[in-house]
């Protein structure tokens, strides 16, 4: 999945022109978006504990190591504060100077689910550009390299690519006229189906295969991180599963419990490490560059 949708925590003061066509309740939820986010994240992890699927790898039996699960946390602080000081302004902005062109009939609701959608799929190609270009790959691999997968994993992501991503969406915002309340709607929703499908929680099979018609649940998702490359370059959607059949990008494996999370021939390491990770040569980038699609 991308990054800056999960990673702008920090609720935000919008102004009352970009909220005033939208109902009072979502004003509300767009205002306590941190909370929301952080609340899934305790019960989605609580929920794996619980409940688990498959057994993590680490030394606090089902809740896997606490050293990984400080590790990403760690990693979501430097993002949540990267938020503050360059995504929220950028965003406002190419919201505020946005190319003046939509029809009234896309104002409230109607305008919100059009912006949901369309930036579902702005983030399906863009995820999906991260594995393609070694360069954004390098970044994006931060996140993959979590060898086990909780609710935390949602949140485990490089400042660099939070940070790249902020400056392509910017761009998106500007040139589609994206509502900055819609925006952060936006954000709040796909950061808590995020925290969904990357949760070790045990769902009912029936309910799952029901819900995966529609959008991404982990027996999706969990491919994904599958430490094969041609699982790893598949399965890119993160609200609407559609996307990648649309697109022809559904993997054929099914989620199992000893399914190998991570990065095909490399390994997790310290959070220094993966600071710095993208700055140096990788294998993995040489891998990427060989591969002929």
């Amino acid at each position: 999945m991308d990054n800056d949708t999960v990673m702008t925590i920090p609720s935000v003061t919008v102004g009352a022109s970009s909220q005033s066509a939208l109902p009072e309740h979502l004003h509300w939820l767009i205002q306590h978006k941190g909370p929301i986010i952080f609340g899934f994240v305790a019960v989605f992890l609580l929920a794996g504990y619980l409940l688990p699927f498959a057994k993590p790898i680490g030394h606090l039996g089902r809740f896997g190591s606490l050293g990984r699960i400080v590790k990403n946390f760690s990693l979501a602080g430097l993002n949540a504060l990267l938020s503050l000081l360059v995504v929220v302004p950028v965003s406002v902005f190419a919201a505020r100077w946005s190319l003046d062109w939509r029809p009234d009939w896309m104002g409230g609701w109607a305008g919100l689910v059009f912006d949901l959608i369309l930036m579902d799929l702005w983030i399906y190609g863009w995820h999906r550009a991260n594995h393609v270009f070694h360069l954004l790959w390098r970044f994006h691999e931060v996140h993959h390299l979590d060898e086990s997968l909780d609710a935390s994993t949602a949140l485990r992501f490089h400042f660099g690519e939070v940070f790249n991503s902020s400056l392509v969406r910017a761009a998106v915002i500007f040139l589609l006229a994206v509502p900055f309340s819609s925006v952060l709607a936006f954000e709040t929703l796909v950061a808590m189906i995020a925290i969904f499908h990357h949760s070790n929680v045990r769902l009912p099979a029936a309910l799952e295969r029901a819900l995966s018609w529609a959008i991404v649940t982990p027996s999706i998702h969990w491919v994904h991180h599958h430490a094969t490359r041609a699982d790893t370059d598949s399965n890119y959607a993160t609200i609407l599963s559609v996307w990648d059949r649309l697109f022809g990008s559904v993997s054929t494996t099914l989620r199992t419990a000893d399914l190998r999370m991570g990065v095909e021939g490399q390994r997790d390491t310290g959070l220094a490490a993966l600071v710095l990770r993208p700055f140096r040569r990788a294998a993995t980038d040489f891998n990427h560059a060989q591969d002929p699609r």
